[in-house]
């Protein structure tokens, strides 16, 4: 699969976070692969845990399933205990890397700049990151939503480039719906896509925004909402999170699409 055919593609990323054991991750990846064999137009990959990647690899391997980490650090290598870099991700097989999720924000303080810097090196290495922005429940209520989520793309992809084979993708995930079981209304994730498309005409051509950049919602996605978020241009995929983590019902999603 090459890069411009899967930038055409709506795109369905599984991010397990930190709740599943390696042998449960290894399992659901196994149901998953087995259930959807390649289905045209929809792309899916799965983030498990760190523990669990090279085994949840070798499960998609050859399969139309692509493997996707949480994070990464920004450095190749070094004394920087507990971090993984971008290069051991590409030798494991990932195409996907999560960055600058708010759970990481929050809980562990990840800056404007950190994740800029995790941008880079993960396009250095040629993987596809995907970038969370998002904002929070006193951001919306003090008017803000639009100029947060501006700084956020504008911070994060300083100094980056995207050669012809690279992609970027952005996840828009309001941080005060995620696990609430409460996805925004349909009309405000378009519109927001709509504010990280103009945020990223100041960085990309429009050429390369319609060929190389996916924007794609999280949130509180399921079965139920996930085919009306994805066929919204400019929105072109989800992140999904709880919905992910049982078989059934993360297949259920991805077959409404």
């Amino acid at each position: 699969m090459n890069s411009k055919s899967s930038a055409n593609k709506s795109l369905v990323l599984a991010n397990w976070k930190m709740n599943l054991s390696a042998s449960q991750s290894v399992n659901l990846a196994k149901a998953i692969a087995k259930s959807l064999s390649r289905l045209p137009g929809v792309e899916v990959g799965l983030c498990p845990t760190f523990p669990a990647l090279a085994a949840v690899g070798q499960v998609v391997k050859g399969k139309s399933i692509a493997l996707g980490a949480q994070d990464v650090f920004w450095k190749a290598a070094g004394p920087y205990t507990g971090e993984v870099s971008a290069a051991v991700l590409r030798e494991l097989g990932v195409k996907y890397v999560i960055v600058g999720h708010s759970e990481r924000r929050q809980y562990l303080k990840e800056t404007d700049i950190m994740i800029q810097q995790k941008i880079l090196a993960t396009l250095e290495q040629g993987l596809t990151p995907v970038l969370c922005v998002g904002e929070t429940f006193a951001e919306r209520q003090a008017g803000q939503k639009d100029m947060v989520i501006m700084r956020q793309v504008t911070a994060a992809l300083k100094g980056a480039t995207l050669a012809p084979k690279l992609e970027l993708v952005i996840a828009y995930e309001p941080v005060w719906v995620i696990g609430s079981g409460q996805a925004v209304e349909l009309s405000e994730a378009v519109h927001t896509a709509q504010v990280i498309r103009q945020a990223l005409m100041d960085i990309f051509s429009p050429a390369m925004i319609e060929k190389q950049v996916r924007i794609i919602y999280g949130g509180s996605v399921d079965p139920t909402n996930v085919a009306a978020f994805v066929k919204q241009s400019p929105l072109r995929g989800v992140l999904v999170g709880g919905a992910s983590l049982e078989a059934k019902k993360f297949i259920d999603l991805v077959r409404q699409l």
